[in-house]
C-alpha cells in the first residue's frame, strides 16, 4: 500500500491544466463498442480506473492504438463475446464501477451481455435497478444470479418505448442511451440524467449517426438507427479536479491559475465555492484564484446558516462535497454540509477532527462545520484514504496543516487523479509518494 508524506503550511503559486474528465470517460470508451469502425478519442486521463477499462476493452478484442500520451483510436471490428466467461473478465469487470457500462453498447450491438456485480468506492449503496428495469423495458430479457452475483441480458430486437426513471442516473442514463440508439423505433427517456459528460456522449452518438434530441434537458427523445460508424472526439477538462483546485487555493491561501476548465460546463461549482467565501476570476476559459488571508462563508439573506448540499445536474455534484467540507473548516463562519446521496462519504470526517477541526457528524448524511478563521490552523497526523473524493479532500486538508502528514492507501487518489502529486509538486507543493 502507497502512501503520500506531505509537508503541510506551504504557499503555492503557479498554473495548472485540468485532466480530462474520469466520469466522461468511463461513458465514452464503453461507447466504441457500438461499432465496428475506428473511434478516436482525446484529453484521456492517464488514472486507475480508465486504464483498467482500455485494458479490459482490449482483452474484449477491441483492437487500442495509443497515438498520443492522451489520445487513443479504438476500433471493436472483433469483440470475443466468449471473453464474457472467463475468470480474467469476471476479475477485471469486478475492479472497476464503470464496467457496468458496457452492458448497453453489448446489449444494442450484440443482443447479449452479462457483467458480475461492480465494485468501485466504499462509499454506500450504488444499486443498479435503473439501468436493468430500462433494459427490460425496451425487450431485453434480465436474469441475476445471486450464487455468482453474475447479470445477464439478452436482447436481439430492442424496441423504442417512454420510460420514467426512478432516478436520474448519471450512469443509468449513459447505458439506456447506448442500447437505445440501435433499437427499433423511437425511444423516449424521461428524467434523464444532463450533466454534461452525459450531453458529451450523446453528442458524440450523434456524430456516429444516432439520432438523440433533447441534449442538456431531462427529455431525451431517440430515435433507433440500425448501425453507426466512427467519429473522433475530444473529453471535457475534469469539473471535479476544478472544484478540488479552487478549494485547494484557499485553503492554502494560494495564487493559483486554472487554465481551460470550461467554466460554461461547471454549472454551480464556482458559485458554491464563492459563497464558502472563495475569490475568483474568469480570464476567458482559465479560473484565477487570487491568494487570501482569510475567507468568509456567506449566509442566507436573513442570516441563518448556509447549507451546502448534493443534488442531481445542475446541482452541485456530490463528488466535491468532502473538498467544500474541507475548505469550510479554515473559514470564517458556520456551515452545514448535507450529503444526500451517499450515506458513508462522509466518515471521512473523524480524521479531520484528529487535525483540529471543529465538526459535528450529525448523522451519516450531515455535518455542521465551524470554520476557524485560520486563528487555529490543521495538524498533520497519519490517516487513510478511504475513497477518491476524500482521499483528495484529506490530501488538501494536509497541504493546509501545519507539520507532517502521511496519508496512506493513496491508490484510491490514483484512481481518479492524473499524477497529482507531481503536478501540485510543480507549483511549490511538498509531497513524498512512499
Amino acid at each position: 500500500m502507497a502512501s503520500f508524506e506531505v509537508i503541510g503550511g506551504r504557499t503555492l503559486h503557479g498554473e495548472i491544466i485540468p485532466q480530462g474528465a474520469k466520469n466522461e470517460a468511463l461513458q465514452i470508451l464503453c461507447a466504441v463498442l457500438l461499432t465496428p469502425e475506428p473511434v478516436v478519442i482525446s484529453n484521456i486521463p492517464n488514472i486507475r480506473d480508465v486504464n483498467k477499462l482500455i485494458e479490459l476493452l482490449r482483452d474484449m478484442g477491441v483492437d487500442v492504438e495509443q497515438t498520443a500520451p492522451d489520445t487513443y483510436v479504438f476500433k471493436a471490428e472483433n469483440v470475443n463475446l466468449d471473453y464474457l466467461t472467463t475468470e480474467k473478465f469476471i476479475e477485471q469487470a469486478r475492479a472497476i464501477r464503470g464496467s457496468v457500462m458496457i452492458l448497453g453498447p453489448m446489449l444494442a450491438r450484440f443482443g447479449v451481455a452479462k457483467l458480475p456485480k461492480p465494485g468501485g468506492d466504499k462509499i454506500g449503496r450504488r444499486r443498479l435497478d435503473t439501468h436493468f428495469v430500462a433494459f427490460e423495458k425496451l425487450g431485453a430479457k434480465f436474469t441475476y444470479d445471486s450464487a455468482d452475483s453474475f447479470y445477464h441480458l439478452e436482447g436481439k430486437n430492442l424496441k423504442g418505448t417512454y420510460m420514467l426513471l426512478d432516478e436520474a442516473s448519471v450512469t443509468g442514463t449513459a447505458n439506456i442511451v447506448m442500447a437505445a440508439v440501435l433499437a427499433e423505433g423511437i425511444t423516449t427517456i424521461y428524467n434523464a440524467a444532463c450533466e454534461p459528460y452525459l450531453q458529451q456522449l450523446c453528442k458524440m452518438l450523434n456524430r456516429m449517426g444516432a439520432k438523440i434530441s433533447g441534449i442538456g434537458s431531462n427529455l431525451l427523445i431517440i430515435e433507433g438507427v440500425e448501425k453507426l460508424g466512427g467519429t473522433e472526439h475530444r473529453m471535457l477538462p475534469d469539473m471535479i479536479e476544478i472544484g478540488s483546485f479552487i478549494g485547494l487555493a484557499g485553503m492554502t491561501g494560494s495564487e493559483i491559475t486554472i487554465k481551460d476548465a470550461q467554466i460554461r460546463e461547471l454549472g454551480l461549482i464556482p458559485d458554491t465555492f464563492r459563497r464558502l467565501g472563495i475569490q475568483m476570476e474568469f480570464r476567458g476559459d482559465d479560473i484565477f484564484i487570487p491568494a487570501q488571508d482569510h475567507y468568509e462563508i456567506d449566509t442566507y439573506i436573513d442570516g441563518s446558516i448556509l447549507t451546502v448540499s448534493d443534488h442531481t445536474w445542475p446541482g452541485f455534484t456530490p463528488d466535491l462535497l468532502s473538498i467544500a467540507l474541507v475548505v469550510a473548516t479554515q473559514a470564517k463562519g458556520t456551515v452545514l454540509i448535507h450529503q444526500k446521496m451517499f450515506e458513508s462519504r462522509l466518515f471521512f470526517v473523524d480524521k479531520l477532527i484528529d487535525m483540529g477541526a471543529q465538526i459535528i457528524l450529525c448523522d451519516p448524511h450531515r455535518a455542521n462545520v465551524i470554520g476557524q478563521n485560520r486563528q487555529v490552523p490543521l495538524r498533520g497526523i497519519s490517516m487513510t484514504s478511504p475513497d477518491i473524493r476524500a482521499g483528495v479532500a484529506l490530501l488538501i486538508a494536509a497541504l493546509s496543516a501545519e507539520g507532517r502528514s502521511v496519508i496512506h492507501n493513496i491508490e484510491q487518489i490514483d484512481r481518479g487523479y492524473q499524477n497529482i502529486d507531481g503536478r501540485l509538486n510543480a507549483i511549490g507543493a511538498q509531497i513524498t509518494r512512499l
